[in-house]
Parts: C-alpha cells; structure tokens; sequence
C-alpha cells in the first residue's frame, strides 16, 4: 500500500478548524475527504488540551496526535497526526534552547513500506540582519538553530530506516521556489547563508523530493501572503516541503500542492503538500 504523508504550516489549528463560510469548512473536512496516512503540523499555536479540543472530531474518527507545544504560550508547536499510534516519540533534538518552544517532533511508525521516522518542523522566520536589535537577534537565533538543528539531521540521515522531515522549513531553496526572487534577495528565507544550508544537507544526502520529482517547475510555491493580490496571482514561495533520506527519496512518485480554489476558500496561509510513497 502507498504511504501519503502530507505537512501544512495551519497557521493557528484553532483557526484552521473554524467553519468561514458554507463553502469554506475548514481543516476538518479536508482532513476527512483526504486518504491521508500522516500529516506533520506546524504553527499550531496552542496548548496540547486545546488543540485535541480543536481537533476533537478527528480525534473521535481514530486520528492519533502527537504534539510538542511551545513554551511560550500561543507560539510556534508542532504536532503529528497518524493513522496508528506511533511506536516511539522523541521531542526536540537535543538543544537546550529550542526543544521547548515547540519547533521540532519525530515520532517512529511500522508502515507497509516497513519502519519510518517522520519528523514535523517549525523552522525559526529569522530576520535580514540590520542594525536593529530585533533584527540582529532574530538573525543569530536562526543562525544558531541552523547549527544546532543541521548536525541533527546530519545523524538523521543516516539511520537505517525510511526518514522524511516536513515542515515550514523559512528557507526557500531556489530561485525557482519564490515567484519574486529578484525582489527578495536581502529577504530573510531567501538569503545566501540559509540558502547554502539547504545544499549542505542535500550534498549531505538528504532529498527534496518535491524537487526531485519536478526538477524544471517554478514552484509548486505553498505560501502566500495574505495581503494584497499575492495568492490570486500566485505569488508565492516554496518554503514547506520534505526532505528525505535515499532508502524513502526512491520511493516518492508523486507530490501535490493542495492549493485553494479561491482567496476565500483558504483556511491557512500555507497549502498542505503531501508527497506520495510506495
């Protein structure tokens, strides 16, 4: 059987879940029309109570959560939702800085494609660095996080078993990930150190198996600003996707961008992407 794992930025689950209109339903209805296996959470910005709360109905259907909430109330959180129970769990990567503020889960699963550990992320914005104070330590965190988070995954990929990692990972790799690339190039996501981090984890090993899949498509961009015209004219960036190790890269044989019909119809302003694995 085919192993579809998805992961979506929801921008608030509390949020996510509310019914906007008759034909904009919310997070719920699109988890229960898809035939999803694992879907990796980022910025659910909510205690874990609260967002079992939210995701009560899913829950009741047999969904399994796992979550690793911030310590600072109503930031970041990641959480992992799974078919079946997973058989093991880990929380953070061994930082004593960011394991709290819930940026980073991995839980372990027996799939048909046998033992797979998927990984949710929250990767820090960052800033440009300014001479602004809160510009400089939001540019050190990142920096700091980068460091910290690639010498995981420079383990990570090593493990003998099937490994994806997904989420908002800030970085948009490529000049072929943002619509307006030349208009970014000072912007944080988009900056030359961040960018070179990306290729020392592919050079390292790990896939971008969305790119891989599509190696000549500008895109398939999953965010978009709320503001302005930017998602009617599909102005976006390609900052959610997931990496993988080799053993589940040659597995992947599809991947989507489940992008909204209209502006209205959106209830995040990421779009889940989901890659398909048999």
């Amino acid at each position: 059987m085919p192993l579809s794992i998805s992961t979506v930025n929801v921008n608030g689950i509390r949020a996510a879940v509310k019914h906007r209109s008759e034909t904009n339903r919310g997070f719920l209805p699109w988890l229960e029309d898809s035939s999803l296996d694992v879907v990796l959470l980022q910025e659910v910005r909510a205690s874990e109570d609260l967002a079992r709360d939210a995701l009560a109905p899913a829950l009741d259907a047999g969904w399994h959560l796992t979550m690793s909430e911030s310590a600072v109330k109503g930031h970041a959180g990641v959480g992992v939702l799974t078919r079946s129970a997973p058989g093991a769990v880990r929380f953070g990567f061994g930082s004593a800085e960011f394991d709290d503020l819930g940026r980073y889960l991995e839980v372990d699963l027996d799939t048909d494609l046998g033992p797979v550990t998927a990984a949710s992320l929250y990767l820090p914005k960052g800033a440009a660095l300014t001479d602004a104070e809160k510009d400089i330590a939001k540019y050190e965190e990142k920096a700091r996080f980068l460091d910290e988070f690639g010498d995981h995954l420079g383990r990570l990929v090593r493990r003998r078993r099937h490994v994806v990692v997904g989420g908002d990972w800030n970085i948009a790799h490529a000049e072929a990930d943002i619509k307006n690339w030349k208009g970014n190039l000072k912007s944080p996501g988009f900056l030359p150190h961040e960018r070179a981090w990306v290729d020392g984890l592919l050079d390292a090993g790990w896939h971008d198996v969305t790119r891989d899949l599509y190696p000549g498509e500008s895109g398939p961009y999953s965010w978009w600003s709320w503001r302005g015209k930017a998602f009617d004219n599909d102005s976006g960036w390609r900052i959610d996707y997931q990496l993988t190790n080799r053993s589940l890269a040659e597995r992947a044989v599809k991947s989507t961008v489940d992008r909204a019909a209209a502006y209205d119809l959106r209830w995040s302003d990421h779009a889940p992407v989901t890659v398909t694995y048999e």
